[in-house]
């Protein structure tokens, strides 16, 4: 039997509230087992941008990247945040290390090839893009990966890859050696059959509701890339996968009463 792995994303507004990032760390922290946490930081890396007058451009909820948002990105994401994460972490007694793409050959990505859109500096990952065998060193010696959503192309540039691709890469990369367990936690109960009702959420999707929600404009545009990307990694051997509120993680850990939407 495979050891279980849980690969955990964070984001939405838990990751901008310092009060409910810190609850989130809290309850991240007690888990048992080995772990991974995955996090963005999007709207705290659009607050900056305005402040040193970077415009912040969006398509169907993917931020496009040109040569002064890849410094904006990789100084948000790969510096401030990751590192309060893993000074959060730290205290909480969890031994955390940080990590982007570049940093151990982690993750390389491919730029993502100019078609109706060009998304600048973006990368795209392959599922063999991911070196396992750190991850599995670091794991093994109870040294928890808090990783960023910059990636590298191995000849020297940057690039900013969706921190859900991120997640489900890493899920799908780590299946091949462990019973991997994907959840994508932000601040809402899973996805809402009504945005504005957190008791709306739906317990189980699958491909073709999905497909019909999305194609009846029911699917909030920044949900579509998590969505996209559960999919995709139900279909490559991830054991679950889970879209659920951050503060119900426990439970949906532990099994016990999950809240949330099953990715099926």
């Amino acid at each position: 039997m495979k050891e279980k792995l849980f690969i955990i994303k964070i984001g939405g507004n838990v990751i901008d509230s310092p009060k409910a990032l810190d609850r989130f760390l809290s309850d991240f922290a007690a888990i048992k087992g080995k772990k991974i946490l995955v996090h963005g930081g999007g709207k705290i890396a659009t607050e900056l941008g305005k402040k040193l007058g970077i415009e912040t451009k969006m398509v169907e909820g993917r931020r496009i990247t040109d040569a002064d948002t890849i410094d904006l990105v990789t100084m948000t994401y790969a510096g401030l945040i990751n590192k309060k994460i893993v000074a959060a972490l730290q205290a909480k007694g969890c031994n955390a290390i940080g990590f982007s793409g570049a940093d151990g050959n982690l993750i390389q990505a491919i730029r993502r090839p100019v078609k109706t859109i060009d998304y600048g500096f973006v990368g795209d990952i392959a599922d063999d893009s991911v070196n396992t065998s750190l991850l599995s060193s670091l794991l093994d010696q109870d040294v928890m990966p808090v990783v960023c959503p910059i990636t590298h192309d191995g000849e020297g540039h940057l690039l900013n890859t969706n921190a859900d691709t991120i997640a489900a890469v890493l899920a799908i990369a780590m299946a091949k050696k462990m019973e991997s367990r994907l959840f994508y936690c932000f601040e809402k109960n899973g996805v809402l059959r009504d945005v504005n009702d957190d008791s709306s959420f739906i317990a189980e999707l699958n491909q073709s509701h999905y497909d019909e929600m999305k194609g009846k404009n029911q699917i909030y545009e920044g949900m579509i890339p998590k969505l996209d990307n559960a999919f995709q990694t139900v279909a490559k051997g991830v054991h679950s996968v889970y879209i659920c509120n951050a503060f119900h993680l426990t439970s949906n850990v532990n099994n016990a009463q999950p809240i949330g939407t099953r990715i099926s």
